[in-house]
This record gives structure tokens, sequence and C-alpha cells, in this order.
């Protein structure tokens, strides 16, 4: 079985879908009809911005879908997915590509999405930071004892890429305190990204509050195939329940080792990672040796 994954914010790169766009015609069809649902020209940015200009929250976001579902579209009739999946930001990718959803309303979504997220960013200084090395439980109880203990605000696991990798996400001053007990506990590696805010905790509720009207409104149907979830990391077709999660992400942790263990065991062989960059395919290989995992 062929499971289809869709990559999330930090695998765009300047000049992506240029090639895309320069060799299918189809492919500049969606890309133009992209810069008419937005009302400015992303490819300008995507083709020929620098690595500052695709890293603003409002370009990256719809940069990156765009590039993934493009690249879905010209597949044609070679893209078969037996399930899909998408790493945060990456969801949504896979809800259009799985039919879920429309092209127009889920570039819609996404800039509405991260817009959203730009304005809970700036309601309050807050970061992420990558923890390599550990354990699941010991990050998590960290993280919750900073959160109840020390008086520095909130931090909490955001996305679970895969075993010995996982996102804090926070603010600054618990992040930092949180990097610092972690190292102390035996964390090979405590970095804080360059990110401007708290992805995935309750500090993005200003965002989820805003776009959960959105969501609720954009029509959403069966897919041609499951479609797993960050939220709970199960299949989901039915679309009441892909609306609730969708809304639920963005103060959700990404559980994408729990992701991609769920998908394995429900008989996915091949992967086939659709979008710019590769992370995807080699978080796969991390959980699994037998898996053949590829660029789509």
């Amino acid at each position: 079985m062929t499971a289809y994954v869709f990559p999330g914010q930090g695998s765009q790169f300047p000049g992506m879908g240029k090639d895309l766009y320069d060799a299918d015609s189809n492919a500049r069809v969606w890309f133009e009809h992209a810069n008419d649902i937005l009302g400015f020209k992303l490819t300008d940015v995507m083709f020929s911005g620098s690595d500052a200009d695709l890293k603003q929250t409002k370009v990256t976001q719809p940069a990156i879908f765009l590039h993934s579902v493009v690249k879905a579209k010209v597949m044609g009739d070679a893209f078969q997915p037996a399930m899909t999946a998408g790493h945060s930001l990456g969801e949504f990718s896979a809800l259009v590509a799985a039919g879920a959803m429309e092209f127009a309303d889920g570039l819609k979504l996404v800039a509405a999405r991260a817009n959203a997220m730009q304005k809970a960013c700036e309601l309050q200084p807050s970061t992420m930071a990558a923890i390599i090395g550990l354990d699941d439980a010991k990050v998590e109880g960290v993280c919750a004892e900073i959160t109840a203990n020390a008086g520095k605000g909130v931090v909490v696991a955001a996305n679970y890429n895969c075993p010995g990798q996982l996102v804090i996400s926070g603010t600054i001053d618990a992040v930092n305190a949180a990097c610092e007990a972690l190292k102390v506990a035996g964390a090979r590696r405590a970095l804080v990204l360059p990110v401007g805010g708290a992805f995935h905790s309750p500090l993005m509720e200003p965002a989820r509050a805003e776009l959960a009207t959105a969501i609720q409104f954009t029509p959403i149907v069966n897919p041609r195939c499951p479609v797993y979830q960050n939220v709970d990391a199960r299949p989901h077709t039915e679309p009441a329940r892909i609306k609730a999660n969708l809304i639920a992400q963005l103060t959700a942790p990404v559980r994408w080792t729990q992701t991609m263990q769920t998908m394995l065991n429900d008989g996915a062989n091949k992967v086939v990672e659709v979008g710019p960059g590769n992370v995807l395919q080699g978080l796969f290989k991390k959980v699994s040796k037998e898996v053949e995992a590829v660029s789509g």
C-alpha cells in the first residue's frame, strides 16, 4: 500500500516550484490560479525571492501548500494513494490531494491560517526548540514541571517528529528553562529554533478561535482515501471529524511519530513525499528500515 505524505513549514527553499511551472502547462494554470485567489504574485516570491522572503509566515504556508498540491495534480492518474497525511500545514495539502477539499478552499484556509498564526505570535513573544536524544515521556515531564512551578509561562511538547526527536513550544523563558533542564536530564541537543512563535501550543488559541469559523464554513467531503490527522494519528474520512481535528490542530501537538507508526501498522510499505524537501522520507526511514520512502 502506498502512502502519500506532505511536508510542513520549514521545507521551503528559494526557487521552489519553478521547475514544475516551466515544465508543465497544467501546473502553470494552477500556479496562476493561486496568484489570482491570493491577490498577489506568490509565484514571484517562490521563484525569485530570498530565504528571508520565503520565511514570512504569510508567504511560507501558501507557498508550501501550492508546491505540494500542484505536484500531486501533475501526477495525474499516477497519484493513487491508499492513505495520505501531512505534517502540520501539510495536512491541508493532504486533504486537498485526497479530494476532501477543493483547491481554492484549501488555499484560502491556509492563507487565513498563516495570518491568524502571525497575529497570535505578535501577541505573546514565544518560540520552539528541538530536543534530541530523550524519550517522549521525559520531555513531557520536564515541560509539565516547568509550566507548573517555574513561573516562566507555558512550555509543551509540540511536534513528535520521530523517536528521540521532539520539538517543544511555549513562552521564551519557559522554553529556555526547559532546554537547560533537558540537557541536564541527558538530551544530546536542545536547540532553540529560528521561528517566530509557539506553534502547536496553547499560545495559538487566538489563531485557533479565528480559524475555527472559516473551517466550519468550508465545504469538506469524504476523501478518496483515509487521511491520517495530526491530533490523534488516526485515519479519518468523515467530514465533521476532519473539521474538528483541523480546528484542534493549531493548539494540539503534531503526533507525527504516532502517525507514521499507525500508517505502517495499517499496511503502508511505500511512502511518497509530495512537495518541497525530503524531511518526511528521512523520518519514516528512522521508524522502519523496511519501508520504501521516495520523493513524488
